[in-house]
């Protein structure tokens, strides 16, 4: 049964409208495709992850969209500030070169932001509209949906010659081919955020500022371990968002309630997050969670699909790469799908390479976020090389992040064998790109 408007064929369905999904249904839209977005949630709906780092200018020029996002005023921010283990380092992306600011973004307005632009390329977005799963039988998938919009309540069927799923943590095709797998075996992780009106925020000086400063000092994105996980602090353009990367078992068998008392008072108790919170007023019921957030794919692609985004893989948040990681897996898929189109005969070539790819990138975040490699889906030759291609701006800022949060021992270890990082230089690194505090002044 078809709803109406939503077409029974097309070229690529793109299951999700998040960075992922958008980004990919614009690049596609753009060169002449007939792309569907499904997308179960009516936007702008709310979405964490308010922290984006300057790399991802790139591919805002890349589909045009450069021009909304400035226009958006979002907060620029100046650096990072981690307080790990007692520790204290902070760093500029101006030390490291870079022209364009990072953001602090409301991802309400941000993911809409990237929706409507898909739209006006070309893609047709249809909200409120689940995909329930894909037949891959025939050389054209089937894909099922059921839509809850207003025009049409019901199950109905779009054939396509391609399928993008990146309908984020639901993993949708992950969870069909049975192919998702939590990182790190039985250690199980939960982040959980809320968000707060009238406090301060720490700007690269080392120095806290009040609600009277935003847009006059930049904020930084401030990082802190404490004895449960590590903590997140992004100030935005009216409030403030908190987070917590904790072990699932601290808030096993909690009710909403008792997880929300626990994350007021855990982050009420952490050194500075106190005394920056300390003038804020909790904004009822903003507290959100999920749980299980390490695990990747073992089935991210294939002649005509691909998983990207965290549709494909997600890893600890701690650098602020997830959005970064969406865009990159949209645009080398995008590529794919107008690959196979190209040059079907060598569709199986293409989803081959897609996945490589994507497997390369997921084990780039991981070694980075998480410290280790190999094991759980990475591949540390594939690693190796990803860093032999990269700008070097980029991977020393990486590598600074990495070691102002104690986790870079195997992350330095591949930049050594991909040849790109001797003793020297990593000194160099440290010595010039980042700075030791003795205290924050809060």
């Amino acid at each position: 049964m078809e709803s109406q408007g939503i077409p029974n064929s097309c070229d690529v369905v793109v299951v999700g409208g998040g960075p992922a999904g958008s980004h990919a249904a614009t690049l596609l839209a753009q060169r002449g495709y007939e792309v569907v977005v499904l997308e179960k949630a009516r936007f702008p709906r709310p979405m964490v992850g308010e922290s984006l780092i300057p790399h991802f200018w790139k591919f805002m020029d890349h589909t045009g969209i450069t021009p909304k996002v400035e226009a958006a005023n979002f907060l620029s921010k100046a650096g990072g500030i981690t307080v790990w283990n007692g520790r204290i380092h902070q760093f500029s992306f101006s030390a490291f070169g870079y022209d364009r600011p990072a953001l602090h973004v409301e991802r309400d307005e941000f993911d809409d932001l990237l929706l409507r632009h898909a739209e006006e390329q070309g893609a047709v977005v249809f909200e409120e509209v689940s995909v329930m799963g894909v037949d891959f039988s025939d050389d054209k998938p089937i894909v099922s949906y059921h839509s809850m919009r207003d025009d049409f309540r019901g199950a109905g069927q779009i054939q396509c010659r391609y399928v993008i799923d990146a309908s984020g943590n639901s993993t949708v095709l992950a969870k069909q081919f049975k192919s998702r797998k939590l990182v790190a075996g039985k250690r199980t992780f939960l982040g959980m955020w809320g968000y707060f009106t009238g406090g301060n925020y720490i700007g690269v000086d080392g120095s806290s500022y009040g609600p009277e400063s935003i847009g006059k000092v930049a904020p930084v994105t401030f990082i802190s371990s404490h004895k449960d996980g590590w903590a997140w602090h992004i100030q935005l353009r009216d409030k403030v968002s908190i987070g917590l990367i904790i072990n699932t078992n601290n808030v096993k068998r909690m009710g909403k309630k008792d997880m929300e008392d626990y994350f007021l008072n855990t982050v009420g108790n952490i050194p500075y997050f106190k005394e920056l919170l300390e003038p804020a007023t909790y904004i009822e019921d903003s507290m959100a969670f999920r749980p299980d957030y390490s695990f990747y794919s073992k089935k991210p692609a294939g002649p005509n699909f691909g998983c990207i985004g965290d549709a494909g893989a997600f890893v600890d948040p701690i650098f602020s790469h997830g959005c970064q990681a969406a865009f990159y897996s949209a645009s080398v898929c995008a590529w794919a799908v107008d690959s196979s189109f190209r040059r079907p005969d060598r569709a199986e070539n293409y989803g081959r390479l897609l996945k490589k790819r994507l497997q390369q990138h997921y084990g780039f975040s991981r070694s980075l976020a998480l410290g280790d490699y190999g094991g759980d889906g990475v591949d540390p030759d594939l690693v190796i090389d990803l860093m032999k291609s990269m700008p070097l701006v980029e991977l020393e800022m990486m590598l600074v992040a990495s070691d102002i949060s104690n986790r870079s021992t195997n992350f330095h270890k591949m930049a050594q064998q991909a040849g790109i990082l001797e003793e020297d230089f990593a000194d160099g690194i440290m010595s010039g790109k980042a700075r030791v505090l003795d205290t924050l002044n809060v």
